[in-house]
């Protein structure tokens, strides 16, 4: 593949660890009962890329660490750090006991407009709430000269070129787990654009979900959503393709589910997932992901 990563900029961008979120102490699920559990924001200590979205006591859990920009600026600042920053980029401890200890951009969440980082478990148990993290923003321009019909976005070069993806004709051939029906896509839809954040698919009938073969999403699974354009915003249109990673847990709010950064998208559909067992950001990344932390715990 030939793509433009050499006229690419790369350049900082750069958050603090967020604190658990929170509006109130309980909220009411699809099912019409009210919860108290975890969410987002923190040090997620035993949720890694590569486990399951499904079973965990907790709502829109972010693996690893969620981080945002802070100070006088926050809401433009950290505009540019969720733009900017991309699935695969290198992150950087620049302040604490975990100061010069690296990990990777693994996902974008609206909404509460979170960037989420992998760092190894010895990382994790060092870091607080009160340490920075350095991004090296690297991606969004990126092109690929054989493919003037599907737009690339929130993805590092050096990810893509890990990727085992190949080429025909004018259409791009990727590995995906599942392939999803655009009727179950739910938060997110109609975002005015798709470099940042991510959209939900909904979960509220779980026997939908196991008939399209979803039910055993992973963190960092890459997913087709199918009659889907996100070129410039999130809608419907029949034929298009988008291909996205999963970046956050399942959810009991009705409309919600495990989100979904996007990272390919086409239009006139040209692209063609090709369903396998395994295709997950943590294999590209060569990241340390114990088999299942959920059994652990």
């Amino acid at each position: 593949m030939n793509t433009n990563a050499k006229s690419l900029v790369k350049l900082s961008v750069q958050g603090q660890v967020s604190p658990h979120v929170r509006r109130d102490q309980f909220l009411i699920g699809h099912h019409g009962k009210p919860v108290v559990l975890p969410g987002v924001g923190g040090i997620t200590y035993n949720v890694k890329i590569g486990d399951a979205v499904f079973g965990w006591a907790g709502d829109h859990i972010e693996p690893g660490v969620s981080i945002k920009a802070v100070g006088d600026k926050k809401v433009t600042e950290n505009t540019g750090l969720n733009v900017l920053a991309c699935i695969g980029n290198s992150a950087r401890v620049i302040s604490g006991d975990a100061k010069g200890d690296t990990g990777v951009v693994t996902g974008k969440h609206g909404g509460i407009e979170h960037v989420l980082i992998y760092f190894p478990q010895q990382t994790l148990e060092k870091l607080t709430m009160d340490d920075k993290i350095l991004i090296q923003g690297f991606g969004q321009g990126l092109e690929i000269a054989e493919l003037p019909d599907v737009r690339i976005m929130n993805l590092d070069p050096d990810l893509l070129n890990s990727m085992p993806l190949s080429l025909e004709n004018d259409t791009l051939e990727a590995p995906v787990v599942g392939i999803i029906p655009p009727e179950l896509m739910g938060s997110g839809i109609g975002a005015p654009g798709c470099y940042s954040g991510d959209y939900d698919l909904t979960t509220a009938d779980m026997e939908v979900i196991k008939r399209c073969g979803l039910e055993n999403l992973r963190f960092g699974d890459l997913v087709a959503i199918q009659d889907t354009d996100n070129s410039y915003g999130r809608c419907f249109r029949k034929g298009a393709v988008s291909i996205g990673v999963v970046v956050h847990s399942d959810c009991e709010k009705a409309g919600h589910g495990p989100g979904i950064t996007t990272i390919f998208t086409s239009a006139s559909g040209k692209i063609r997932p090709k369903k396998v067992s395994a295709a997950n950001i943590g294999d590209y990344l060569s990241l340390t992901v114990p088999d299942s932390h959920q059994e652990e715990a």
